[in-house]
């Protein structure tokens, strides 16, 4: 029987060695999400403001999401370095809700990719087509222009068929260079191609492809992990007694 738990012991050790630095490496996900989120609520509000008529919860879903993985991962390593089954085998309960969750969002990421890319283009048509430089959607259309240094949908001349080009011409945020842009020269059609980005809206055709880093393959490794770290120890126990 001792020989049994001295054959038990560097598994057990092994084992939590392992979980420990996937624990860790689960917590620095949870803080990635988390500086996404914040990111995305502070950041990122005039892009979310094309996309949707209204505001959005998915900035404050990541912020959630990102406590809540950090909360768990630091209980995942209290766990593992205390050895007690139930805790760990409550760790893997958690590990096999996220597992559910990161599916069934992958799926519906990839099902409705196409949908979503079509939405915000469509919404960004109608922003440039519409733009009039004072109300949030037009300052939302600036902030890209600048952020991506892109002008309009797909090029410049999404702006020549806009309400605003008439008038006024290129908004000054597709300017290359504002200090050599003047408003003569935005409105005239031969010059202003010369003055403005010419680089294809990134956040259009990037963006919108963007993929999750983490595959949810990651979290049945931890489940593995902690099951038969909890059956070892229960083992373990067990000879003892």
């Amino acid at each position: 029987m001792a020989s049994r738990r001295m054959e038990t012991k560097p598994v057990i050790t092994c084992l939590k060695t392992l979980l420990i630095v996937y624990s860790f490496v689960f917590w620095i996900t949870g803080a990635i999400l988390l500086a996404v989120g914040l990111w995305g609520k502070f950041m990122l509000g005039p892009y979310i403001s094309l996309i949707a008529d209204n505001s959005t919860n998915a900035p404050y879903v990541l912020i959630g999401t990102g406590t809540t993985i950090i909360v768990f991962g630091l209980f995942g390593c209290f766990a593992t370095c205390r050895g007690s089954p139930w805790m760990l085998k409550l760790y893997a309960m958690f590990l096999s809700l996220v597992f559910l969750a990161e599916l069934v969002a992958g799926i519906s990421g990839f099902v409705f990719r196409h949908e979503i890319k079509g939405t915000f283009l469509r919404t960004y048509r109608e922003a440039v087509q519409n733009y009039n430089a004072k109300d949030e959607r037009s300052r939302a259309v600036d902030n890209v222009q600048q952020s991506l240094r892109c002008c309009g949908v797909m090029n410049y001349t999404s702006w020549f068929s806009s309400a605003y080009f008439p008038t006024n011409g290129i908004p000054p945020s597709c300017c290359a260079n504002v200090s050599d842009c003047s408003s003569s020269d935005l409105r005239n059609s031969t010059i202003a191609p010369s003055k403005v980005h010419q680089q294809v809206s990134v956040f259009t055709h990037t963006h919108t492809h963007t993929r999750v880093p983490a595959p949810p393959g990651t979290c049945l490794i931890g489940m593995l992990l902690a099951c038969c770290l909890s059956r070892f120890i229960t083992a373990n126990q067990y000879e003892m007694v």
